[in-house]
């Protein structure tokens, strides 16, 4: 499946994206704060593109003006994510390189699949969280139309061997309607 915005594309990941993914995911201010360490060859990004970014509900996000992805989106369900979810409900998660920050694009790609979770999938709300310090994402996370709901003390982030503090956020199917 693929989806449409102004100016982004959000399509499946490909092995040949692994050079661009490699590009923005080897820097240490993108994984680390997000839970994940940053990359370290072209093949561990294709490797991460087999086993991690070809999950479903999992796009790149690509820039129309370049057809370049820069980024990354997908919907997670219980288990997948931060925090226990239910059954209805789906949890977004996404980053966007350094160099394409402030540009809108996290919140454009998100509105987007934002809308086919509650049109296309169903879903009753939809969570989003951040790590203590990912004042990005947060900023983000609220332009979308997030409310903060509460925190988890204690969350354990294996692939960066760390114990956290996450804040999730909530966005009901009510709410963006509301918002639409």
């Amino acid at each position: 499946m693929t989806f449409e915005t102004e100016r982004l594309i959000l399509r499946p990941w490909h092995e040949s994206d692994a050079e661009a993914l490699y590009r923005y995911a080897r820097d240490p201010q993108v994984g680390p704060i997000a839970g994940w360490p940053p990359h370290t060859s072209v093949e561990n990004s294709r490797e991460i593109i087999k086993n991690v970014l070809s999950k479903p509900e999992t796009y790149a996000i690509v820039l129309k003006s370049s057809n370049e992805p820069v980024g990354s989106i997908g919907l997670m369900r219980n288990g997948d994510g931060i925090a226990p979810i239910g059954d209805t409900e789906a949890e977004l998660g996404f980053w966007v390189g350094v160099p394409h920050w402030g540009h809108g694009y996290a919140p454009e790609a998100s509105r987007r699949l934002l809308h086919h979770a509650f049109s296309d999938l169903n879903r009753t709300a939809v969570w989003c969280g951040y790590y203590d310090g990912n004042l990005k994402s947060k900023r983000a996370q609220e332009k979308i139309g997030f409310i903060y709901h509460h925190t988890i003390e204690n969350v354990n982030v294996p692939l960066v061997n760390d114990v956290r503090t996450a804040h999730m956020n909530l966005l009901t199917r009510e709410r963006w309607n509301c918002m639409a």
